[in-house]
């Protein structure tokens, strides 16, 4: 399953956008294609895996393209990342190549830098027709007989796809495994969720290795859609964009939704071509989506996924209810088991994790246990009301406290320490560390984190408390830690 655009919309017709540069079906094939010999040459072969560490670039497209073409898998690696969280993803998933233009993912693994000429990579930043590297790709590829140009044997459905990251019950991010056939099918959830046809455009400022940028790419192009590529969020810039492309469906996560709400200029921006505003990854804050819509008029829709079944709810296009997170999409079941925990049970679910061990406690009998306590209401709708998982989600990234507790724990002046997560409008919740031990300033321990795990895992707030509540079995009582922030903040 290589997300393409189908040939009744054209192979000339542009579908990716980025800065001043766009690109046809015809080039982004002749690019994959090029990309795909060139890693071939180093190697990879069909059935292997591939590490990809790209900053939001046409090239993290080709890349993955060519990965899929030749009949490997991708394993996704977050450029914001730092040096230990990369070495345990390689060493998890043990990829054959890198690719991308990080270099600490060269220090760690033989890498296809994107901007390195003698690689004979095609460069995506000044492709044409005919690109060089694609007569190469063709022919004589181990695992792809007989395979030339757009001919490669499409991958086996049931072949690994893709690897993203969530994090692991002992702290270090686990490997979210997907199949040709799930992800496919996840592409066709989202399509049908979102009401998109290749006439929607769409633009993307969210990291493509976190499966909503990822799957929101995917769905685009496999879709016939028209989709640009930003370096970064910019609020200016985004809005600009929306004038000058047209852009039809928007998405944001909390932080692009406060940005929108709080911009003084927003009414001068031509939004007209709006369909609607997709609020992902957090809970919807209902005065911020009633801001915007207040004062230019567009609506918004909310949709509910997790990277090991990215589409399980959405609000129907043009009825949505913010106060829920929309009805299951066809083709996915939700169930309430008898704790309150919502199980889901669709064929886009992940294969499993790696480390395989973890997999068996989040399924139970095909189902997927997601870790959040909700009910359905009488008439089909999904309300989220708490979280059984301790894990504390920050911009739509999962960030497990024994991770950053294992950070602090590595400072010689902290003897104890437990983390929890706080309800922020912006983020969804902010981490906050408990410490014992030597008091230093609060900013020291935060860069000390910092300068060891991705700057989402960082904490907001450090407390210095007299010990950290522990039942007898060592399991640490974090909603008592958290109830007590709660009670210093109100009396501060």
């Amino acid at each position: 399953m290589v997300p393409g655009v189908s040939a009744a919309t054209g192979r000339d017709r542009a579908v990716l956008a980025f800065d001043d540069r766009q690109y046809t079906v015809a080039e982004l094939d002749a690019l994959a294609g090029g990309m795909a010999g060139t890693l071939v040459r180093r190697g990879v072969r069909t059935g292997d895996r591939v590490a990809l560490m790209s900053s939001n670039r046409p090239e993290f497209v080709v890349a993955l393209r060519a990965i899929w073409r030749i009949g490997a898998a991708v394993v996704l690696i977050s450029p914001s990342w730092k040096h230990a969280e990369v070495a345990h993803a390689l060493t998890l998933t043990a990829p054959v190549l890198g690719v991308g233009d990080q270099p600490l993912l060269a220090e760690l693994l033989p890498t296809v830098h994107f901007d390195d000429p003698s690689a004979g990579l095609p460069g995506a930043s000044e492709a044409t027709g005919n690109v060089q590297g694609a007569s190469e790709a063709t022919g004589n590829v181990p695992g792809a007989s007989e395979a030339t140009g757009d001919t490669w044997p499409p991958a086996a459905p049931e072949s690994d796809a893709l690897f993203v990251f969530s994090s692991g019950t002992t702290g270090m991010p686990k490997a979210v495994r997907h199949t040709h056939r799930g992800f496919a099918t996840a592409i066709r959830h989202w399509r049908d969720a979102l009401g998109l046809t290749a006439a929607d455009r769409m633009q993307i400022m969210t990291p493509p290795s976190h499966i909503l940028g990822l799957l929101n790419i995917a769905t685009v192009l496999d879709t016939g859609g028209w989709l640009r590529l930003h370096r970064r969020f910019d609020i200016a810039t985004m809005l600009a964009h929306i004038e000058s492309d047209r852009i039809t469906i928007e998405m944001a996560v909390a932080p692009i939704a406060l940005a929108i709400a709080a911009h003084p200029d927003l009414e001068s921006y031509d939004l007209s071509s709006l369909r609607y505003i997709m609020w992902c990854a957090t809970p919807v804050t209902k005065t911020v989506a009633d801001a915007v819509t207040e004062r230019v008029g567009v609506q918004w829709v909310s949709a509910y996924g997790a990277s090991e079944l990215p589409v399980i709810a959405c609000c129907p296009i043009g009825a949505a209810r913010l106060d829920t997170v929309g009805k299951p999409v066809s083709g996915v079941t939700v169930r309430i088991s008898a704790a309150g925990e919502i199980e889901v049970r669709s064929d886009s679910a992940m294969a499993g994790y790696l480390p395989e061990a973890e997999t068996g406690s989040v399924f139970a009998d095909g189902w997927y246990r997601t870790g959040d306590i909700g009910h359905l209401d009488e008439d089909g709708w999904l309300h989220i009301t708490d979280r059984l998982k301790e894990m504390i989600k920050v911009r739509g990234f999962q960030v497990a406290p024994a991770e950053v507790e294992a950070a602090l724990h590595a400072h010689p002046a902290v003897a104890d320490c437990a983390v929890f997560g706080i309800p922020d409008p912006a983020d969804g919740e902010a981490i906050v560390a408990a410490v014992t031990g030597q008091a230093v300033p609060e900013s020291g321990l935060i860069d000390w984190v910092g300068a060891r795990l991705a700057s989402y895992k960082k904490p907001r707030r450090v407390v210095f408390v007299d010990e950290i509540p522990r039942l007898p079995s060592g399991k640490v009582l974090r909603r008592v830690l958290r109830d007590r922030y709660a009670r210093r903040a109100v009396s501060s």
